[in-house]
């Protein structure tokens, strides 16, 4: 397993809450076994303890991907670096479920699980996954929705540098605002010149009179 793929751990629990709309999905266990995916054995030892431990978490990586959306790449670090420093990874090389055409093992990097519990494994592999992208791709890939009052998490992989939006209904529901917000504009405009002009025709002819 690629560690690009970690990356998504920390999307994936960032956005269980939506704060300006007062939402959270994390309000259970079987909550917290969902975000782990595939990976169902580390899911399994989630309690109902984790979910308090998720939530300090959550706060902790959306805090990363605020700095990094508001341009404060060496907070975005330190934020980062203090969720490493406490949720320590351990890599090991696999070749599981990896098999080149001849059959042997196509070894890749993988981030063990975490044997405490299941927050401080989660932790670990998220924050490793966002370090692995910010430092590959740059601070600036980690955003946050600019379609409001969204804000979710999302990490930008175009090759352009672009993305804007944690999906494409967000962004087609931003198009349909500005879209309309300028047909309105537009409006009052008209509205304006026509009222501009009307004036000014009774001017003219109250002068003439």
């Amino acid at each position: 397993m690629e560690l690009a793929y970690y990356s998504d751990y920390a999307v994936r629990l960032v956005n269980t809450e939506e704060p300006s709309r007062g939402r959270d999905s994390l309000t259970s266990v079987e909550a917290v076994r969902e975000l782990f995916g595939a990976n169902q054995s580390a899911a399994r030892r989630a309690s109902d303890a984790d979910v308090t431990r998720f939530r300090s978490v959550r706060g902790r990586l959306r805090a990363v991907f605020e700095a990094a959306d508001g341009g404060d790449e060496t907070l975005a670090v330190d934020l980062l670096n203090s969720l490493l420093l406490e949720f320590p990874v351990s890599p090991q090389i696999s070749g599981h479920d990896h098999r080149a055409d001849d059959g042997s093992p196509l070894w890749h990097m993988h981030l063990a699980d975490h044997p405490s519990n299941a927050t401080a494994g989660f932790a670990a592999i998220a924050a490793m996954g966002l370090a692995f992208h910010l430092t590959e791709y740059g601070v600036d890939r980690l955003g946050l929705c600019e379609a409001a009052p969204c804000r979710n998490a999302y990490l930008d992989t175009s090759t352009n540098r672009s993305r804007r939006y944690c999906s494409d209904r967000c962004a087609t529901r931003a198009n349909v605002a500005a879209y309309r917000a300028r047909k309105r504009l537009e409006a009052d405009r008209s509205a304006s010149t026509g009222l501009t002009a009307d004036s000014a025709q009774r001017t003219t002819a109250n002068g003439e009179r």
